[in-house]
């Protein structure tokens, strides 16, 4: 389906978003580690979204959506695999506003559990993209809720475009501007929002997006130049990820983003414990694909000032060890 270019974010509608979320939401910060820089062969930053409200850079795009609601609406719906379903329930209960949210059987259950803490109620559907759709427009014909989806949206993508606005300002008040900046992509909201933001201040910035091999719609999509929107099957431990590339998404990514590259589970899982050991940050397996691609692909980094944005840190404890403990099962 094509694109019509009204439908889509612009980069003034990030700027609009700041102001929406302004006071909303937390100013991250911006870190580093001479060790994994040192191991890299660059100059990295990290930004800290999972220190972000409900653990994820998610909140920024939920916030931006619900400051525009219609006058009337009194619930908000959506999809999600965790992070998009905490913070849509959190921002609904701080506008007193009832929420749901469909949730695969697959979503990890500490990210269930975040959902139904901020008073969301949960509909559990099977693991597909369509089977999130089919039970959300069940949910929506029952309750008439106000639909807010998880990436392929105007205000989302704008929310999450903030971001880049934060990392720009950041790396100035540090007396540098960044190269590279580098985002995970599973639906495309971040990294379009990135997109957008990076190409309004500082168009020669590269904008780079980093997924899982198991998962690699986005990249083939935009290699390819054709949108691939066929149900794809992934396998990846990064569940946040999982998701087909949005329609806008799609759009804005063809125009403001350079490459995107994929990296392996292994790769995933250095990154994950790089970052745990040497800056004490505790991110999901999302939240590292950005320093794994620049692990895996060195030479596309060597000696750049590079942002790399951390996503989340909403994992099940369990889980944390088993990476630890079981590593020859991650191939």
């Amino acid at each position: 389906m094509p694109s019509d270019q009204t439908d889509l974010p612009t980069s003034a509608d990030v700027f609009t978003a700041a102001q929406n979320i302004a006071g909303r939401i937390h100013r991250t910060p911006l870190i580093r580690s001479r060790q994994i820089d040192e191991l890299c062969g660059a100059n990295l930053w990290y930004k800290c979204e999972h220190l972000q409200k409900v653990g994820a850079f998610k909140a920024r795009g939920a916030s931006n959506a619900l400051a525009q609601l219609p006058a009337e609406t009194q619930m908000v719906a959506t999809h999600s695999s965790g992070n998009h379903g905490a913070a849509l329930a959190w921002a609904a209960a701080e506008l007193g506003l009832a929420c749901t949210v469909v949730m695969p059987e697959t979503a990890p259950l500490a990210k269930r559990a975040a959902v139904a803490g901020y008073g969301a109620e949960i509909v559990i559907c099977g693991p597909s993209q369509a089977d999130r759709e089919a039970t959300l427009q069940k949910v929506v014909q029952q309750t008439g809720a106000h639909v807010v989806p998880p990436f392929d949206d105007r205000r989302i993508i704008a929310g999450q475009g903030t971001v880049a606005l934060e990392i720009m300002q950041q790396c100035r008040e540090q007396g540098f501007t960044p190269d590279i900046v580098i985002a995970p992509v599973g639906g495309g909201g971040l990294l379009a929002g990135i997109g957008l933001a990076v190409a309004a201040l500082a168009p020669d910035v590269v904008v780079m997006g980093a997924e899982p091999a198991g998962a690699d719609d986005a990249q083939r999509s935009l290699r390819g130049g054709v949108h691939i929107t066929t149900p794809q099957a992934p396998d990846t431990i990064a569940d946040g990820l999982r998701t087909t590339l949005g329609r806008r998404n799609y759009a804005v990514i063809k125009r403001t983003v350079r490459d995107i590259l994929t990296v392996s589970e292994r790769g995933i899982v250095e990154a994950m414990q790089l970052l745990w050991t040497r800056t004490k940050q505790l991110v999901e397996p999302s939240a590292a694909v950005g320093l794994a691609a620049v692990l895996e692909h060195g030479a596309r980094f060597r000696n750049k000032n590079v942002a790399i944005v951390l996503t989340g840190g909403n994992m099940d404890l369990n889980r944390i060890a088993d990476l630890f403990v079981d590593e020859e099962e991650i191939q």
